[in-house]
């Protein structure tokens, strides 16, 4: 479990409470969680009990016990305390078994990880320029927070571009709104719709576009369309795909991934310390993975999205070289190769459901 896994957790707590007329205080917009200080209890803490004892009119120890109840037994929580004036003090389970619950959710929720409810009460009207780079960014912007619970609505100034539905745009009215709402406006891209279709294609032409910061330029060259690693599209799309044939090796040779296998040890070998150590990296990102989602959205930020996919497509890589999911030669399946399979195969559903977001295809050959 992550600290934004942890914030999310508290924050669905301290709702249910106040749902189930346990707590009668507003809910907080998010949760802050830190690294317990030297000395401390736990690995984090938080203080949201000394926030919500005013409003709920209850001593910060009784908000806090009513939110240790709800806490305590959610995946990755091993233990919970209450200290000092009211803080709760967490501590998460082993790592090992932490990662198996991240994989075990990736493999239950498939292309919906990371989504959620966090922004279900928000409802945002997004206003943009006749222009592809901003009509692409909103419609990532609304694919993100729809992703989060929120209800979001788009309009253009003038009339939107026939081509831009190729580039999976719509646009719910245009024209100049009655009255000020919050615009997407990124650095224009310089080219129309049916230019860059033309050039790169849609796929290639979306990630061109979402890419960059919205400060920044988008690099919109023949460069996307590289087939090698040197192309950050083309390195997310062929380790999604490089995933997909995994599974289907694996199911040729008679095995199927295991989450549950990775981190144990028993007579049969499973993952070794070379393993954890050559995974961490991936597993901290696939880990990580919903709130960058969630950042994404708050910050409407697509491009966080497809950096966070290359960082995960080369911890791909690097882990599949340093420890094959698939057996060689005369080597036998074994639960190591179970359990790296499941980590290749969390990180293909984690780049697959991100492509989507981005409105990205993600091939199953390259």
């Amino acid at each position: 479990m992550t600290p934004a896994d942890l914030s999310r957790t508290v924050l669905h707590a301290v709702r249910r409470a106040v749902d189930e007329d346990a707590l009668r205080a507003p809910v907080p917009a998010r949760v802050r969680v830190e690294r317990t200080r030297p000395g401390g209890s736990g690995d984090y803490a938080c203080a949201v009990a000394l926030q919500l004892a005013g409003p709920a009119a209850l001593p910060a120890l009784e908000v806090a016990r009513i939110l240790r109840e709800r806490v305590v037994a959610e995946p990755g929580v091993g233990r919970v305390e209450i200290t000092g004036p009211g803080f709760l003090s967490f501590t998460l389970d082993a790592p090992a078994e932490s990662d198996r619950a991240v994989l075990a959710a990736v493999r239950e929720q498939g292309l919906a990880y990371g989504h959620g409810d966090a922004l279900r009460d928000e409802i945002h009207q997004f206003h943009h320029a006749r222009e592809v780079r901003a009509a692409v960014t909103a419609q990532a912007v609304r694919r993100l927070l729809v992703a989060q619970g929120a209800r979001v609505r788009t309009t253009c100034e003038q009339a939107p571009d026939p081509d831009w539905v190729r580039l999976g745009v719509t646009v719910d009215a245009y024209g100049t709104p009655p009255t000020p709402l919050t615009e997407i406006r990124p650095v224009p891209a310089g080219a129309t719709a049916g230019e860059l279709l033309e050039r790169l294609g849609p796929d290639a032409a979306r990630w061109g576009l979402l890419r960059a910061a919205g400060h920044d330029r988008a690099a919109l060259g023949p460069e996307l369309l590289v087939q090698g690693e040197a192309n950050p599209l083309f390195r997310v799309r062929y380790a999604h795909a490089r995933a997909r044939a995994l599974t289907r090796g694996a199911a040729a040779l008679g095995f199927t991934a295991e989450a549950a296998a990775y981190g144990e040890s028993p007579t049969e070998p499973t993952a070794t310390t070379a393993d954890d150590a050559a995974a961490r990296p991936l597993l901290d990102l696939i880990a990580d993975h919903p709130g960058v989602l969630l950042a994404g959205a708050r910050h409407r930020a697509p491009d966080r999205v497809a950096r966070q996919l290359e960082a995960v497509a080369h911890a791909f890589f690097d882990f599949h070289d340093s420890c094959p999911p698939l057996p060689a030669g005369d080597e036998k399946p074994s639960a190591a190769h179970r359990a790296r399979l499941a980590i290749a195969e969390a990180a293909g559903t984690v780049l697959a459901g991100g492509l989507s977001l981005l409105g990205i295809r993600a091939p199953e050959h390259l």
